[in-house]
């Protein structure tokens, strides 16, 4: 039986080499949400362990000061919560 062979993921906090990631930079934090504004898992992103704490904490910050939606109403829906 073949396996399935599956692209190597890497971190692209580690290779654009950013500091610091800002809860306000909500186009930075798209990338870890899925569509419905849940935090995607490393598996997905491909984020290091240390990079996808950060990148958690960023987005609870964001989701506490109101720039990121916590839940997505399915009756509904918004094309994107961010423009108004």
């Amino acid at each position: 039986m073949e396996r399935k062979k599956y692209s190597k993921r890497y971190c692209k906090y580690t290779e654009a080499k950013i500091e610091f990631i800002d809860y306000k930079d909500i186009e930075m934090l798209k990338h870890s949400l899925s569509e419905r504004y849940k935090i995607m898992p490393r598996r997905l992103t491909g984020n290091t362990k240390k990079w996808q704490e950060r990148v958690e904490i960023a987005i609870k910050r964001a989701r506490h000061m109101a720039l990121i939606p916590y839940i997505v109403d399915r009756k509904k829906v918004v094309e994107s919560p961010f423009r108004f």
